[in-house]
């Protein structure tokens, strides 16, 4: 019987298109985590959505004179566009302007009020004199008052990722005039935030198979203490109070965003004929994994934590393997300032595949790494054309040439096929096939070992790096063991000693894209068609997948195209304009 792994990611703001720092952080992780998962017949379900609430729509809104809802549709059809040609595989990807979520995030505001975690009393809430209107948080910037950091915003600083009340900010200003904001009292609900304090020190403790940048943080965050955080705004935009008296008041984004991870569920479940079935992901055995980039680090690990547990009756998240940053050309990425490569704008002239394998193998996983395109171009050519791309080019071409468009025989088929039903069990095997050489031993060994078992360990671990390093060894590995075994020379005289070391060469190709398949999966596909596969490699599940001698091959082709440097140049003086 598979696990049940529930997958929340990242909901991004409905105000801008995709960039690859939110793809490398949030978006690409869990996806790889995912494909795996389902390859090792474990029950997944991936959900997020377009976040329709967050001042930073309200913002666009008004930039470009249209309403929220006008800008959250747009953005958000744009988002499913990108998923589906990136290959980003949502059970569901929805909006926090749903009915639905609506429903959701008014009944959990319910019953915190009723079992007394959330009060209500005066807050001071920004109100600009220029604008004459209140400010959400977002329209105020400031000083961080922790690091003093120029760039904070009213509900958080992004430098050190410490969420923050307007009211602590130093020399605040409005975001969209620069006056000095007043502040004047109004009536708020509040989310009771330090009567969890205690519950949650002991439960972060107990996650010692956090990443120590996420444990860290947070352990260090809650032994400082806790404020209550209003979770109401004087807004017209976003979810209305289910109280009466309250209609200019809306819960605030970042109280009601995090519930779309269970509000997203319940829509799901609606959606396959079974209304109850989000709780098989919410209750009991499951592991709840959430994908974010490190600012939302404390909204799950502390907060949504302390929500659930005030609520009651649902999982606390089992891992939070928040990524770090992503720099442009060694530059902080600015979507204000336009430097940042944009998903749909990078989809538009290149494939997908090789932007997933260069954040898969520079992924920030655990310190803030960079993109060029400079380093874009060498790794796809250097690495997945010259490495990965020639042993399946020259090894295809060479076995549909010279043995009619199929899988050659080989002499040890019966031989080999024991030895891999045996390897588990028996580590003595081995002595019993002294009649197959060493290198092809090698080969296969590592093949299954390397590719399903320490690959699968570090995905399973989300450690997304090292399984490429893994993955892309064992192609060096191959190329050589061809090298040693030149089948183009020895075929003149051995057709049968060619086709032996040929056919241990497509077992191991034939392994490669199985393993690549969670982060590669256009050209991993296209490559199990090549071999004669039918199908889907999904459907196959996490082992190996033997070639079967006589098996049709399709015509080979290249899996992926050779980049001009010259593109270097003129990506890089696109970035800023």
């Amino acid at each position: 019987m598979g696990e049940k792994i529930f997958i929340g990611v990242a909901w991004p703001y409905a105000n801008s298109p995709l960039h690859i720092g939110q793809i490398a952080g949030a978006y690409l992780p869990p996806d790889i985590f995912a494909r795996y998962h389902r390859m090792k017949g474990n029950e997944v379900l991936m959900v997020s959505g377009s976040d329709q609430h967050g001042t930073p729509i309200t913002i666009r809104a008004e930039q470009e004179g249209k309403s929220p809802a006008e800008i959250a549709g747009s953005y958000h059809k744009q988002f499913l566009e990108s998923w589906q040609k990136f290959g980003i595989t949502f059970d569901l990807f929805t909006t926090t302007g749903t009915a639905n979520h609506a429903e959701v995030a008014q009944d959990i505001f319910l019953t915190l009020l009723d079992k007394g975690y959330i009060y209500k009393d005066k807050g001071s809430q920004p109100f600009c004199p220029e604008c004459k209107r209140f400010l959400p948080d977002r329209y105020i910037e400031g000083i961080c008052p922790h690091c003093d950091d120029t760039g904070a915003r009213g509900d958080q600083c992004d430098q050190c990722g410490r969420p923050l009340n307007t009211i602590e900010l130093v020399e605040p200003r409005c975001g969209i005039c620069s006056a000095a904001p007043e502040f004047r009292e109004s009536e708020h609900f509040f989310l009771k935030l330090n009567a969890f304090e205690n519950k949650l020190i002991t439960w972060v403790r107990q996650q010692k198979h956090w990443k120590p940048n996420v444990y860290n943080f947070t352990l260090s965050y809650l032994e400082n203490g806790l404020k209550d955080r209003a979770i109401t705004r004087d807004i017209n935009w976003g979810v209305p109070l289910p109280l009466e008296g309250y209609d200019g008041k809306r819960l605030y984004v970042w109280f009601e965003a995090v519930i779309g991870y269970l509000s997203a569920s319940k829509e799901w479940a609606k959606s396959t004929g079974d209304s109850e079935k989000w709780r098989e992901f919410w209750q009991g055995e499951a592991k709840s994994y959430y994908f974010i980039g490190k600012d939302n680090i404390p909204f799950h690990t502390i907060i949504w934590p302390a929500m659930l547990m005030g609520y009651g009756g649902l999982n606390l998240p089992y891992d939070v393997p928040a990524n770090e940053y992503l720099t442009i050309e060694c530059k902080k990425l600015s979507s204000s300032r336009n430097w940042a490569v944009w998903l749909p704008d990078y989809l538009s002239h290149y494939d997908p595949d090789p932007l997933r394998y260069l954040l898969s193998a520079n992924m920030p996983e655990t310190g803030d790494t960079n993109f060029s395109w400079r380093e874009f171009v060498r790794r796809n050519n250097d690495e997945l054309v010259a490495t990965y791309g020639n042993l399946v080019q020259r090894v295809l071409t060479f076995v549909y040439r010279n043995f009619d468009g199929c899988v050659p025989e080989y002499s040890k088929y019966n031989e080999i096929h024991e030895y891999l039903e045996s390897l588990d069990t028996n580590k003595d095997m081995r002595k019993d096939l002294v009649d197959i050489d060493e290198q092809s031993i090698n080969e296969i060994e590592d093949a299954k070992e390397l590719l399903f078992r320490e690959v699968g360990d570090l995905i399973s671990k989300c450690k997304f790096r090292q399984a490429m390093l893994c993955i892309m060894k064992k192609a060096q590995e191959t190329n050589q063991y061809l090298d040693r075994k030149s089948p183009w020379k020895v075929i003149k005289q051995d057709k049968q000693a060619a086709a032996d070391s040929l056919y241990i060469a497509l077992y191991v190709i034939s392994c490669l894209k199985t393993a690549l398949y969670p982060f590669l999966p256009f050209s991993s596909q296209k490559l199990h068609r090549m071999l004669g596969f039918d199908g889907n490699i999904e459907d196959y599940g996490w082992q190996p997948l033997v070639p079967e001698p006589g098996q049709k091959m399709l015509p080979p082709e290249p899996l992926f195209k050779k980049l001009d440097e010259e593109l270097i140049v003129e990506e890089t003086a696109r970035l800023g304009k």
